[in-house]
């Protein structure tokens, strides 16, 4: 023991905002952390996530050794002795029941761990089934699938240049609890106050007065679901009072005229009816977002789950497009990623676009997007008899049991499994379920890039982060036991070597685009194995690259490594008709499909709107369910409370601090009761990932305050059918008060 301070520098995995950190280690263990001044992309900025990973690193609960179920109990094993009984089950049922007899299915912190994104992929083509499952179908496919109809790639959603910007409206968004969703922008609030400074507005519209709704100039109320209204009826205006104003992308748009016509219904009074926001206050936003240059709309989870998901994603970038505000600086912009994205691969203004209805899911129908099936479908995929059934579940950081709607049902089905892996560093609601659970390394003890969120970013960047502290002894990397996942499905066998799975990995995806020279390129990146390797490649031919050797001064792993702090890369800069990889080599503003699902938009126009609804809602601290059972994050305030509108509450018999019963179709939870005047009358919410109180789960913190789980209440067959998104909020439900025990009362 030497007592010696040590700092080290990493990114934060554990949201979207992707902060640098400042580590400081003494004798290998970590004594503080705190935001990193000289990190080019946030500056210092750290929210209480960052420094929770202290506690995420030395929780007694993270899983540090496999386990392997016997007689229903689970009991540690080694690795050797958990990939041997995946063979063992695993083999036999893909040979007898085919490849779509098993699914994966990937949960949000997988996008956060470089070895896990790189390397899923890999496994799910190993195993070769139709049944991919994410979380991506409970919270953003609409935007996915809008922007790939719309710009031709999955990926290329553009964000707010919230530095330059003048007015900025958000729709059914709270980054100041998120930090961006889809975005990634740390310290949005000290960004936003910027933007106020220098005379701009911020101006945000949710059934909630969030905590951005507070920082904001104005805040409207929107009653649930009805964004897709106000939408329309903002297009209408533009229209209408002839605010179009497309600028230089005039040449690189088409169906402006099939968008004025079917939009035409989409009027401001027929829109106020469903929204609650009067019409002339749409007619008002739509003249400030056309005149106010320059403006952007960035729309959010809200927009997202909901029954209208991708026409409300759809018409936020119609709305930045015809105001003008699509692709210059202070509006919505693309960020060109430094790796990994790929519309800064090969020639721009033109492509394939998105490839869709390639299959469809066995029971109910449902469209496959981006590679993936609606996580809905998961439980009577596995639950239906015939050809194709799901018998195998490989799960990879993910708890779907509480993140999906009707958890109970997903949770049941799993039992009937013939296997279920799970690669995760919990023993949770979902992994209880699992037959082997597969542990991973602590972010520590991991390297880290961000594959997924400079192509998000407010700002260009490249930044990488070596692992701080070595891997426990015979600890595998995650990216070595997708391998090992991979070879056993591909019938290599459980003894396969991972490093030699990754070398023929890499030779065989350089072969493919390196021909004659797949030998000199993989000898310039000799230094690396596994995902640096991936990365030093991506990096190298990425838009900033050194092209391997033929622009010496570009990016290289090497130098992204030695920049303490990254690579700053610039601001965002115009980007169309380069980005575009659509078909035309246009943007489409009335993609086909689109159009004709707002027919069942117009169609709900006539429909009576519920009498009370319920949303969720996302807490800084309490980002994905996990994080309930870190103490610096669960200390404080019980958060897990529905809020209740005074005047609902007289309505419902409901008090302060009592409890509630929320029913709907036969199912019910209960939750303790906070009134606020921050909700919109007729709106109830209760945040995501809570109800820890299943038996089984090993998360000792979380369970003490195990709060009420939202999604049990709601219907895994209600869905965008674009999409497949879940419909998580707007959903109508009843609210009852629980009176107390006649004792406690008597008290």
């Amino acid at each position: 023991m030497t007592g010696i301070e040590t700092v080290a520098h990493r990114i934060c995995p554990l949201c979207e905002a992707c902060c640098g950190l400042e580590v400081t280690l003494v004798d290998g263990a970590v004594t503080r952390i705190q935001g990193h001044d000289a990190d080019v992309f946030s500056h210092g900025f750290i929210c209480p996530k960052g420094v929770a990973l202290k506690d995420l690193h030395e929780d007694p609960d993270r899983l540090r050794t496999p386990l392997i179920k016997r007689d229903g109990r689970f009991v540690e094993a080694t690795y050797d002795e958990a990939f041997a009984e995946i063979e063992r089950r695993l083999v036999p049922l893909l040979e007898t029941h085919g490849r779509d007899a098993a699914a994966t299915y990937i949960g949000n912190p997988a996008a956060h761990k470089m070895g896990l994104l790189l390397y899923t992929p890999v496994l799910a083509r190993a195993l070769g089934t139709r049944n991919i499952y994410s979380a991506s179908t409970l919270d953003q496919m609409p935007k996915q699938l809008s922007s790939g109809l719309m710009f031709g790639h999955w990926l290329s959603i553009p964000v707010p240049d919230i530095e330059r910007t003048k007015l900025m409206v958000v729709l059914g968004g709270n980054p100041m609890a998120s930090n961006g969703s889809l975005w990634t922008v740390p310290d949005f609030r000290g960004k936003a106050l910027d933007l106020k400074a220098r005379g701009g507005r911020l101006v945000v519209i949710d059934p909630r007065r969030t905590e951005t709704a507070a920082l904001a100039d104005e805040h409207h109320f929107i009653r649930p679901g009805s964004d897709v209204f106000l939408l329309a009826a903002l297009v209408h205006t533009l229209f209408q009072e002839g605010l179009v104003r497309l600028g230089r992308l005039a040449d690189h748009v088409a169906g402006l005229e099939e968008l004025r016509a079917a939009i035409a219904p989409f009027t401001p009074e027929r829109a106020a009816a469903h929204t609650a926001i009067p019409a002339d206050t749409i007619r008002a936003l739509a003249r400030d977002l056309a005149t106010q240059e320059p403006a952007v709309l960035y729309g959010r989870i809200g927009t997202c789950t909901q029954e209208f998901g991708t026409l409300a994603s759809w018409l936020v970038d119609a709305v930045n497009v015809l105001t003008g505000n699509l692709d210059r600086p202070g509006g919505a912009m693309f960020p060109k990623a430094a790796a990994f994205a790929a519309n800064t691969v090969g020639a721009g203004g033109k492509g394939r676009g998105v490839p869709l209805g390639r299959r469809r899911s066995r029971v109910s129908n449902a469209p496959e997007v981006y590679g993936e099936l609606p996580v809905g479908c998961l439980a009577e995929e596995i639950e239906t008899p015939g050809q194709g059934q799901v018998r195998a579940l490989v799960t990879v950081a993910g708890n779907p049991v509480l993140s999906s709607p009707n958890g109970d049902r997903l949770a049941r089905a799993l039992d009937q499994l013939d296997l279920m892996v799970s690669v995760d560093i919990y023993l949770n609601e979902t992994t209880r379920h699992a037959d082997v659970i597969l542990p991973g390394v602590s972010p520590f003890q991991d390297s880290h890039y961000d594959v997924a969120f400079p192509q998000l970013s407010y700002r260009n960047h490249a930044r990488y982060s070596p692992a701080l502290l070595p891997r426990p002894a015979g600890a595998l990397p995650e990216w070595q036991v997708l391998l090992k996942l991979a070879a056993i499905a591909e019938g290599k066998g459980a003894a396969t070597d991972p490093a030699v799975l990754d070398d023929a990995m890499a030779t065989a995806e350089v072969s493919r685009w390196a021909g004659d020279h797949t030998g000199a390129v993989l000898a310039a990146v000799s230094r690396w194995t596994g995902p640096e390797r991936l990365l030093d490649l991506a990096l190298r031919a990425g838009p900033y690259g050194d092209g391997f050797g033929r622009k010496p001064d570009g990016l290289t792993l090497a130098k992204v490594k030695d920049g303490v702090g990254g690579i700053d890369l610039g601001a965002l800069q115009p980007r169309i008709p380069e980005v575009l990889r659509t078909p035309s080599g246009r943007i489409e503003l009335a993609p086909e499909m689109l159009v004709a699902d707002l027919a069942r938009a117009l169609a709900a126009l006539d429909q009576p709107a519920p009498d009370l609804v319920i949303i969720g809602r996302r807490d800084l601290r309490s980002n994905n369910s996990w994080m309930h059972n870190l103490p610096i994050l669960a200390k404080g305030p019980f958060r897990c409370t529905v809020l209740v509108h005074p005047d609902d509450a007289r309505r419902h018999g409901v008090v302060h601090g009592g409890q509630a019963r929320l029913s709907r179709a036969g199912r019910a939870i209960e939750a303790q009761v906070a009134i606020s005047a921050d909700m919109m009358p007729g709106v109830i919410s209760l945040p995501h990932g809570w109800g820890h109180d299943a038996d089984g789960a090993r998360l000792g913190l979380a369970s003490q305050r195990p709060g009420a789980n939202l999604n049990a209440l709601l219907d895994e067959t209600m869905r965008d059918p674009l999409s497949g998104n879940a419909v998580l909020s707007g959903v109508a439900v009843t609210l009852e008060p629980i009176p107390l025990p006649a004792v406690q009362a008597a008290e």
